[in-house]
């Protein structure tokens, strides 16, 4: 069990970020300076800035191209001051505040602030420029990813790049938003699975939350989208006084950097997507698209454990290793099962579950902790299972990274306002995936939202440079379809894919094939002649 203990251990970045990094349902409760319409705002006005749309939803590349750099530039003309990192121990980790418009189309109203580290190239004579990344979610924090990202970086890519960290707005350091709630949920996420007659209850719990988050946060919830988050990166780019950026993103992360590039395509240098969500289909058609990947997730659970019934006693088949899971979980629904102190709740197995079909490094370890939980015993859990307040960071809300997680979902994409359009999903997507379906398809507080003024960004507008997407072809938090997509609609783009199951496997999973590709791009400059596959 030691070596199962050590795998998860070292790839709990990875799994349990992932969790964060596109809110999964599990069987339980759980179960611009910027963008371009501002940047005709910052000349113009904001009508000039609206008329600057384009009839995808997206802003114009000429108004990016041009009306970008009147905002960018004098946003970009702050004096940074770099100091300690509140929170990290990394003493090399700099810091500084970036400031941006709370609302791109009135630049000259609301400022709010954004946290950006810094960890300089280790070969100044040979440094490039900078690789900006951030944390995945929505709701995860970046300012801390450049100390934990530079170990498993090679020292080629090191020597050329400043990586630069940023909180995305609202995440932790970055005028955090809370929705009035003690408690983070278990993932960083809210979701409730639909029972028989759960309906009303969970729609009249969704409603209460959204007006929650309204009272709590109510000035930042229209601005609250992956498109602004990219208009603040080209604020970043401005503030560092780089002409263009180089960009490393995994999982949500990967599909901000998808934005990013439509946005301001010529800001863009080596772009590496991880594993990025389609931001064409985000969130509710690509909640429901992935369902099948989740219940496919844990069939490949369920059989490995199965296949080891005398080290778990879970089950010698697969579905008895699944009913005993979901039995647990039940239970839990019930009355949290209480073992060593602590009581479990269905959420928080649900999030377990979660991470156990993440990635098949972790099997092991959730196996034996869902062994021990029916065994009475206390389980060996090396993470928490609700995400921790940020230690050091001061003024962060208690439920900061639900919150965040909930407002940037809300806020980028169409979500039904009728509840009876939830009903007939449930009903549809309950009897064709018994485990995910009545969460996946549930209501969420999104129905409940207030208008969102952004328009989201649609790809077909991509006009920048090729990047380089990887992914796993047994991907569950982000299927593969997703990031097929993103490389398509990126035009020049290169894929590599490794046959796996796991999720955002650069640099972590430690493919020396994948690793390489992308070493490679960022060195040089040079896409592969045609995608790989490792």
């Amino acid at each position: 069990m030691g070596g199962s203990r050590r795998v998860l251990v070292a790839v709990f970045a990875a799994v349990f970020g992932a969790v964060l990094a596109a809110p999964p349902a599990a069987t339980a409760r759980a179960a611009d300076s910027a963008g371009a319409a501002s940047q005709g705002a910052a000349s113009q006005g904001a009508d000039s800035a609206a008329a600057e749309r384009s009839t995808d939803g997206t802003e114009s590349t000429e108004a990016a191209a041009g009306g970008a750099d009147s905002l960018a530039g004098r946003f970009g003309r702050q004096e940074l001051h770099w100091g300690d990192c509140a929170g990290v121990a990394d003493p090399a980790l700099r810091c500084a505040e970036v400031a941006v418009p709370l609302d791109y189309h009135r630049p000259h109203g609301r400022k709010i602030t954004i946290v950006v580290s810094r960890l300089p190239a280790t070969d100044p004579a040979r440094r490039r420029g900078v690789l900006l990344t951030t944390g995945g979610g929505p709701g995860g924090p970046g300012v801390p990813l450049p100390s934990s990202l530079a170990p498993l970086l090679s020292s080629e890519v090191r020597a050329r790049y400043d990586l630069i960290g940023f909180d995305m707005r609202f995440v932790e350091r970055s005028t955090p938003i809370g929705c009035g709630q003690d408690v983070e949920e278990p993932g960083g996420y809210w979701v409730r699975t639909a029972t028989s007659g759960s309906f009303p209850a969970d729609t009249a719990e969704a409603r209460a939350y959204a007006r929650s988050c309204v009272r709590a946060a109510g000035w930042a919830l229209p601005h609250a989208t992956t498109a602004n988050a990219a208009r603040d990166m080209d604020v970043i780019r401005a503030a560092l006084g780089e002409e263009k950026i180089s960009y490393l993103g995994g999982s949500y992360a990967g599909m901000l950097g998808a934005v990013y590039s439509t946005l301001f395509p010529r800001r863009v240098d080596r772009f590496v997507l991880d594993s990025p969500p389609n931001p064409d289909t985000v969130w509710r058609a690509y909640e429901l698209a992935r369902t099948p990947a989740f219940e496919a997730g844990t069939a490949a659970f369920a059989a490995w454990t199965a296949q080891r019934n005398a080290d778990y006693g879970l089950g010698d088949t697969a579905q008895k290793v699944t009913d005993a899971v979901t039995e647990l979980i039940r239970r839990a629904r019930t009355a949290p099962i209480v073992v060593a102190g602590h009581a479990w709740t269905s959420d928080e197995l649900g999030t377990l579950l979660v991470v156990g079909i993440y990635d098949e490094r972790s099997f092991g370890l959730v196996a034996a902790a869902f062994a021990a939980l029916a065994a009475g015993r206390e389980p060996f859990v090396p993470f928490p299972l609700r995400p921790l307040p940020p230690a050091g960071v001061p003024g962060v809300p208690a439920d900061n990274h639900t919150a965040t997680n909930m407002a940037y979902r809300c806020g980028d994409g169409p979500w039904p306002r009728d509840p009876r359009d939830y009903l007939r999903d449930i009903a549809s997507y309950s009897e064709r995936y018994p485990l995910f379906g009545p969460a996946n398809a549930n209501i969420t507080p999104c129905a409940f939202w207030p208008r969102i003024e952004d328009e989201p960004v649609r790809l077909s507008a991509n006009r920048s440079p090729g990047v380089l997407v990887t992914a796993a072809l047994r991907d569950v938090a982000v299927p593969i379809a997703n990031s097929r997509a993103v490389a398509a609609r990126i035009r020049g783009s290169r894929m590599v894919t490794i046959d796996a199951h796991t999720h955002a496997p650069y640099p972590a999973y430690g493919n020396a094939c994948l690793n390489g590709a992308v070493d490679a791009f960022l060195t040089t400059g040079t896409l592969p002649a045609a995608d790989v596959a490792c």
